[in-house]
């Protein structure tokens, strides 16, 4: 590998150890074959970014990469090719992955963005804050494997008072997590997120329509990069300006993946993520007086005794039971919908063994 690659490459985020694995991978590829990182991912291709420069490659059917992968892709001639006629050769292991359940009635994985460092969940604060919706948003970054922040935007629209409570609510909903006020027009906060995105690094934005996912990347990056759109008055609700998942790098280091606002998020995380969120509890659960309470009406419960002293909310036990049991019925789906995938290709099989 020239050492112009592996600037490029760290530039992407690469770690050390990830561009020593991009080196064999290379050595073992045919001749042409060029690294990078996916930066977008459409219908029938996906775009990555490498040392030659961005480049296009097609893809048959639904791609199984998302915006972070790491790839080695090469031309179909095994010379440079013109845009669209390069091939997926290997997709590289990811470090992190934020998943969420496929909108709509599909009970399946989608991938939001691969190998990130840092999840940031903005909630804005020119309108009403939802604590159950940001539990939801912090289950699937704690999942990720990557480190959420809450990032209350739009601090110029509000009042300090206001301000003040907001981060009070919000830090309620989990100890564990780092918040900062920002706005993008007076500069409040920014020092603290350009601080998170150094180079190496990548960071995934995370929320609403109109929370200012957008805006927040134009302004580290220093540019209109990402088209903005207004908010309605009436109900605060932004247009999905961003449509697609895209990776930039910002020119002060580090790389960021926009995401569209999500109207919904089905979990498709394990226990662990929701744990993490609802730590205060799991921590009261560890004295419950059996170690398989529900927390219905077991005698003993930790849990509900904390409901009545007044220092749980009800609704938060409601909360954390919801997205279990979500997270429980979406996996049993996955399982019923793998078992019948594999019965489907083993009568193709037998068809084709009885031909």
């Amino acid at each position: 590998m020239s050492d112009e690659v592996a600037t490029t490459l760290d530039v992407l985020g690469a770690s050390t150890e990830l561009i020593r694995s991009i080196d064999s991978a290379l050595v073992a590829s045919p001749a042409g074959a060029v690294a990078g990182r996916v930066s977008r991912v459409d219908r029938g291709r996906f775009s990555m970014l490498s040392a030659q420069g961005p480049l296009n490659v097609a893809t048959t059917g639904v791609s199984r990469v998302c915006v972070g992968d790491w790839v080695i892709v090469s031309a179909s001639s095994g010379s440079p090719a013109p845009d669209d006629t390069y091939e997926l050769l290997e997709v590289l292991p990811r470090t992190t992955a934020l998943i969420r359940q496929a909108s709509g009635s599909r009970t399946e994985p989608q991938a939001l963005a691969a190998n990130i460092d840092a999840v940031l969940v903005l909630v804005p604060l020119d309108r009403e804050i939802s604590p159950r919706q940001i539990e939801r948003f912090l289950a699937l970054a704690f999942d990720s494997g990557a480190l959420p922040v809450l990032i209350l935007t739009k601090r110029d629209l509000v009042e300090s008072r206001d301000a003040v409570e907001a981060r009070s609510l919000v830090g309620a909903v989990s100890t564990e997590v780092a918040v900062i006020t920002a706005s993008v027009v007076t500069g409040e906060g920014m020092a603290d997120i350009s601080a998170l995105v150094a180079r190496g690094r990548t960071l995934a934005l995370l929320g609403t329509s109109g929370a200012g996912k957008s805006s927040l990347v134009n302004a580290l990056m220093g540019s209109n990069a990402v088209q903005t759109g207004a908010v309605r008055q009436a109900d605060s609700k932004g247009r999905h300006t961003t449509t697609w998942r895209e990776l930039v790098v910002v020119p002060s280091g580090g790389t960021l993946i926009d995401t569209p606002g999500l109207r919904e998020l089905g979990m498709w995380v394990d226990e662990e993520g929701i744990d993490t969120v609802f730590s205060d509890i799991t921590d009261l659960a560890e004295h419950c007086k059996f170690n398989d309470c529900a927390h219905g009406n077991e005698p003993g419960c930790a849990v509900l005794a904390a409901i009545t002293a007044g220092t749980l909310p009800a609704e938060r036990l409601a909360s954390y039971r919801k997205l279990i049991g979500e997270a429980d019925e979406a996996a049993r789906e996955n399982d019923r919908r793998l078992t019948n995938i594999e019965r489907k290709n083993s009568r193709q099989r037998s068809g084709r063994q009885r031909r």
